[in-house]
């Protein structure tokens, strides 16, 4: 079990806590607690940001970089991650190693999206990760699919502003990272809501979903506005029908690229990598570190 927490024995701020009192608290012990306790992401916070509509309840966790407290007048990129439980904690340790032996990529805020309060995972994301009810063949029986325009209405009136409001963010440089259903997601609200994101890491993107959906509503979608948008997309070699795949998401990122590229306009850069040795488990942790290094490459000196 990992648990995340702002300080080491130290309470959780309350919740109508200001910025700059979060940015006050002491800085996290170096040491874990012993005796038994859950190993913690130290430094991180994790805040309850409920959906009135739904009633459902969700987490944000958040991981401030190191200087932020020093830097009172400064502004930082915010990436937000689908699958927080997993990505959370990888992202964090990637981004600080990235930054060991000189500055690689930009501070920034990562924020952590969780998964409903009191649901498994694959519970959660079926319903607010995919566009329709028209779920894989072989889903159990009481599987829910189709919530993804319901939990990015959620993520737009709830979720975005509380970190907003709470912590010095960039707007402008406002991210999301996803893989699998989470980059379906992602391309759903690079489609329908573009002003919500200037900048995607879409992963081993499952645009098999219900017979190509998300092709369906590239076609039907409106011409973007012309705002720069950056788009870093990743697929596993072996995620292809001759190395065995059900689908074959490697032709289906390269189409999906080709689409966007065509539909994009001038505003938007796009970058697939077919990542070599690796399939739809194993690729992920690879895809982080590009795209970071893709979306917030630091200014070279």
């Amino acid at each position: 079990m990992v648990a995340l927490s702002a300080c080491s024995g130290a309470p959780e701020a309350a919740p109508n806590a200001t910025p700059e009192a979060a940015a006050a608290k002491p800085a996290a012990a170096s040491a874990q607690r012993g005796e038994g306790n859950p190993y913690e992401v130290l430094g991180s916070e994790v805040w309850d940001v409920p959906d009135p509509v739904s009633g459902r309840n969700y987490q944000v966790f958040v991981a401030l970089p190191a200087g932020y407290a020093d830097n009172p007048d400064k502004r930082y990129p915010v990436l937000y991650v689908t699958d927080a439980d997993y990505a959370f904690p990888l992202v964090w340790q990637m981004a600080r190693r990235l930054n060991v032996e000189g500055r690689k990529i930009d501070d920034f805020i990562l924020v952590g999206l969780s998964y409903a309060k009191g649901e498994g995972g694959m519970q959660s994301r079926r319903r607010d990760y995919t566009p329709t009810a028209n779920g894989p063949s072989g889903s159990p029986a009481d599987a829910v699919h189709g919530g993804a325009s319901a939990y990015i209405t959620y993520l737009e009136t709830q979720a975005l502003p509380f970190v907003a409001k709470r912590y010095r963010t960039d707007e402008a440089r406002r991210l999301l990272l996803g893989h699998s259903y989470g980059a379906l997601l992602g391309t759903q609200v690079l489609l329908e809501r573009p002003q919500l994101f200037s900048g995607y890491i879409l992963g081993s993107p499952s645009y098999w979903f219900d017979k190509h959906e998300m092709e369906r509503r590239l076609a039907a979608a409106a011409k973007p506005a012309e705002q720069p948008v950056r788009a870093y997309m990743y697929v596993g070699e072996y995620e292809a029908v001759q190395h065995g795949g059900d689908v074959d998401m490697v032709v289906d990122a390269q189409r999906m690229i080709g689409l966007l590229g065509a539909r994009g306009g001038q505003a938007l850069e796009l970058k697939l990598d077919v990542l070599n040795d690796e399939d739809h488990l194993s690729v992920a942790p690879r895809g982080f570190m590009h795209g970071l290094k893709y979306l917030l490459a630091a200014p070279k000196s």
